[in-house]
C-alpha cells in the first residue's frame, strides 16, 4: 500500500516491515535533496522519515524508505543507483538495511537550551552526560544562534521536566553556562505574557539612584538598594527610607531622569519580537510611574505598574502614593495581567533580577533570573548570565533568523 491510500490514523510502516535508510553526505549544492528523491522514485519506495542538516557548507541528508517491491534484486538495483546518482555528484552515500522506523520516544519530553559565551566542547560534553544520567535521551540537537551568544537546542525524551532542570541546573552553575528546561508540548509555541523587572533588568540603572544622583544623595540610597535587593531588607521599608531622601527635589527632575533611562541591551529586539509574535509584554517595577508610564509608551508595552512619587507645589514630598508594588505585589501584578491577556499562568514567562521579584518568578510558566543576585539564581527556573535581554528568546524557541525577520519586517 503505497502512503497515498494509507489511512492518516495508520503508519507508513510497521515494526517489522524492511526499510532502508539512505544517508547522503558532501558539499551541499542547490538540487541535491530533489536529486535523491528522484533517483528513489524509479522503486517506488514510500518515504517514512527526512532529516537533513547544513553544517559549514556541508550536508548530511538522511531518508528512511520502504524497501522497494521486489526483493534482493530491486534493493541490490536501488543501492547501486543511488551510489551512482552520488558519485555523479560528487557525494558520499550510505544505505543501511533494517526494520520498521525510529524507536518510540520514551515518555517525558522536554527542551532543553543551553546558552554558552562561547560554549565549550567541555560544557556540551558535561550537559549531555547529565541528561543520560537522568535517563533521558537526547533526540535531536540544533542551533538556535550563533550570536550574541551561542544557544543550542537539546529535545530530550525519557525523563520528567522537572527532575532535568533540577539536575541541570547544578551542572549550569559548575560549567558557568545558562541552562532552561522547558517542557515539551503545544503550549510553547502558544501565545504568551511575558512580565518584566525594570530596574536592571529592562533598563541599566536604578531609577531612584537616578534620582538620587540629582538630590546628592545617590550613595546613602544605593547601599540601601543593595541590600534590598540581596533580601536583607524589607522591601516597603527600605522604599519609603530612600524616597524620603529625595523630598524637596523639583518636578522637572522627572524629564532629567527619564532622559537618563539606558536601556538594556536586546531589549528593544526581545519586545519587537514578542510583539510580532504575538506576545503580550507588560512590566512590574518597584520603581516609579513617572519612568514606567513612559517606558510603556515608548516601548508598546501592554501592561505596567509601579510605585508613584507623590508631587505637591511642583516638588517630590519624598513619599510614594497608591499601592506599593513590592515583592508580593510583584506577583499579584503578574496574575492580574495574565487574566486581563486572557493567558494561563502557565504560559506567562517572568524576568527579574532582584529578591523582590521572586514571587513573580517563581508564580510564573517560567521564571528567568537575569543577571542575577545568588538567591534569584538559585530560586528561579533558569538563569541568564549574559548582559543581552534579547536571549530569553531563545529560551523559547525564538531562532536568531526569527529574530531578524521581525527586524526587517518592521
Amino acid at each position: 500500500m503505497s502512503a497515498s491510500q494509507t489511512s492518516p490514523a495508520t503508519p507508513v510502516t510497521s515494526d517489522d516491515e524492511p526499510t532502508l535508510l539512505v544517508k547522503i553526505f558532501g558539499k551541499d549544492r542547490p538540487g541535491i535533496t530533489a536529486g535523491l528523491f528522484d533517483t528513489l522514485a524509479a522503486y517506488a519506495v514510500d518515504v517514512v522519515d527526512i532529516e537533513q542538516v547544513v553544517t559549514r557548507g556541508r550536508i548530511t541528508l538522511c531518508a528512511l524508505v520502504t524497501a522497494p517491491e521486489g526483493g534482493g534484486n530491486a534493493e541490490g538495483g536501488l543501492r547501486a543507483t543511488v551510489h551512482s546518482w552520488a558519485e555523479s555528484m560528487r557525494m558520499q552515500a550510505e544505505i543501511i538495511s533494517g526494520r520498521g522506523d525510529n524507536r518510540p520516544r520514551g515518555t517525558g519530553r522536554s527542551h532543553v537550551t543551553v546558552l554558552g559565551h562561547p560554549l565549550t566542547a567541555e560544557s556540551t560534553a558535561a550537559i549531555a552526560a547529565r541528561i543520560t544520567g537522568t535517563g533521558g535521551n537526547i533526540d535531536r540537537i540544533f542551533r538556535l544562534a550563533k550570536y550574541p551568544v551561542t544557544a543550542v537546542e537539546f529535545a530530550v525524551s525519557g525523563t520528567e521536566t522537572e527532575a532535568l532542570r533540577t539536575a541541570l541546573a547544578l551542572e549550569a552553575h559548575e560549567r558557568g553556562v545558562d541552562v532552561a528546561v522547558v517542557a515539551a508540548g503545544l503550549q510553547r509555541r502558544a501565545q504568551r505574557l511575558i512580565v518584566m523587572d525594570v530596574d536592571s533588568t529592562l533598563i541599566q540603572d536604578e531609577v531612584i539612584e537616578l534620582f538620587a544622583a540629582h538630590a546628592g544623595c545617590e550613595a546613602e540610597v544605593a547601599e540601601v538598594t543593595a541590600r534590598a535587593m540581596r533580601g536583607e531588607l524589607d522591601f516597603e521599608e527600605s522604599l519609603h527610607a530612600r524616597v524620603a531622601l529625595l523630598a524637596g527635589l523639583d518636578e522637572s527632575v522627572v524629564d532629567k531622569v527619564r532622559a537618563e533611562v539606558r536601556l538594556t541591551p536586546g531589549a528593544r529586539t526581545l519586545i519587537r519580537t514578542l510583539k510580532r509574535l504575538g506576545y503580550q509584554v507588560g512590566v512590574v517595577s518597584g520603581g516609579f510611574t513617572q519612568v514606567t508610564d513612559d517606558l510603556q509608551e515608548r516601548l508598546g508595552l501592554d501592561f505596567a505598574s509601579a510605585n508613584t512619587l507623590e508631587v505637591a507645589d511642583g516638588k517630590l514630598t519624598g513619599r510614594v502614593t497608591g499601592e506599593i508594588v513590592d515583592r508580593a505585589g510583584k506577583a499579584r501584578l503578574l496574575r492580574r495581567f495574565a487574566a486581563e491577556a486572557g493567558v494561563p499562568l502557565a504560559q506567562t514567562v517572568a524576568i527579574g533580577d532582584g529578591a523582590n521579584d521572586l514571587d513573580m518568578l517563581n508564580a510564573a510558566g517560567l521564571g528567568v533570573a537575569f543577571n542575577a543576585k545568588p538567591v534569584v539564581r538559585q530560586a528561579a527556573h533558569t538563569a541568564v548570565n549574559v548582559p543581552f535581554l534579547d536571549t530569553v528568546l531563545y529560551l523559547l524557541g525564538v531562532t536568531r533568523e526569527e529574530v531578524e525577520a521581525a527586524r526587517t519586517h518592521e
